[in-house]
């Protein structure tokens, strides 16, 4: 069986009044951090024009973080694919998976915020023709010396990399998906499904049939490495977990309801605007070590998931407070889920 492996989201998102200069140190502390306690991967996300918060940009933030967790794998989970141009993401990604000696992971899904796909030029097309063309431009840039291929708002004409990417054939594909048709989607064009951290555990079991079904049509096994990303906090006990989770996660989905990321979700699990103890049921990783690594066990075993990404930090969390449960994972928590496996 593959080693279950487990990541770091920084998620990076800040209020509007705090000094970034600071917030950056933080993080490149957790980096270090994560790189030191035998975490796999760190991962961050991609958002522009974010009014309510603040956040670097996701492949900048990449390079520099590199440096700091030499030993990390860099998830680029995810990359709003509809707003690139395949040749600019394909060399963005290849310097980075070269940087990094065969580090990177390309994570990429639609999207959902119009004030993005407005800006970009990518409103009102074909999203889905528009994402399924950039993914398959991608990848044969990755994959093939020269690439001549017309798309709907790009043609590439003899085209080829300045820099090749050092995994072969390329980094792996790892494709978010929310919806149904999306979840077949990703069995058909990725690695991976990339499952969100947004939907409850009941609503990803029926899915999971769509998705097995979905690679059972398209001739694919079951991948082998199976990430998953969810919100997570760890204390001493659950009733401390939750306190001190509260606000700052709580705040966070108020940010993802003003932008439009519930109507983004399955049809019957698009309600994000609960009261804390059910947002939490069935969805988010909180409480003590113990119950945390049997949270994590479970969706294991009703998912077949062996990479859990965490989402640790929301909006406005002290530090200390993301440090102290970035050991309680890696200390007590991951050797409680290995042993249970």
């Amino acid at each position: 069986m593959t080693q279950f492996r487990f990541g770091l989201m920084i998620r990076g998102t800040f209020p509007r009044e705090d000094d970034m200069r600071v917030r950056f140190r933080e993080m490149m502390e957790q980096v270090r951090l994560i790189d030191r306690l035998g975490f796999d991967c760190l991962t961050k996300g991609s958002h522009y024009s974010t009014q309510e918060v603040q956040e670097f940009q996701q492949l900048n933030f990449l390079a520099r973080a590199m440096a700091e967790g030499p030993n990390l794998r860099l998830n680029a989970g995810i990359v709003l694919l509809l707003l690139w141009k395949p040749l600019d993401l394909a060399e963005q990604l290849a310097s980075l998976d070269a940087m990094s000696d065969g580090r990177m992971i390309f994570g990429c899904a639609l999207g959902y915020r119009d004030v993005e796909a407005k800006a970009f030029g990518a409103y009102g097309v074909n999203r889905v023709q528009r994402f399924t063309e950039n993914l398959e431009a991608v990848k044969r840039l990755f994959t093939e010396k020269s690439v001549t291929m017309k798309g709907s708002h790009f043609e590439l004409d003899n085209a080829s990399l300045s820099i090749e990417p050092v995994q072969k054939p390329m980094p792996p594909v790892w494709i978010g998906a929310n919806v149904d048709a999306a979840v077949a989607r990703a069995a058909r064009l990725g690695d991976c499904w990339y499952i969100n951290p947004h939907q409850k555990l009941s609503t990803l079991v029926r899915q999971m049939d769509i998705y097995r079904r979905a690679l059972d049509e398209a001739g694919k096994p079951f991948p082998e490495e199976f990430p998953i990303r969810r919100d997570m906090f760890v204390a001493r006990t659950r009733e401390e977990a939750m306190r001190i989770a509260e606000p700052h996660i709580a705040d966070m989905y108020r940010v993802y309801r003003a932008w439009g990321q519930d109507k983004a979700m399955a049809a019957d699990d698009r309600d994000l605007n609960l009261a804390w103890e059910d947002l939490v049921a069935d969805r988010f990783l909180i409480g003590s070590p113990d119950e945390v690594a049997e949270q994590i066990l479970t969706f294991h075993r009703k998912l077949g998931v062996n990479h859990l990404i965490a989402s640790v930090q929301g909006t406005t969390m002290p530090q200390s407070q993301v440090l102290d449960t970035l050991h309680l994972m890696a200390e007590e928590v991951f050797p409680k889920v290995r042993q249970g496996l």
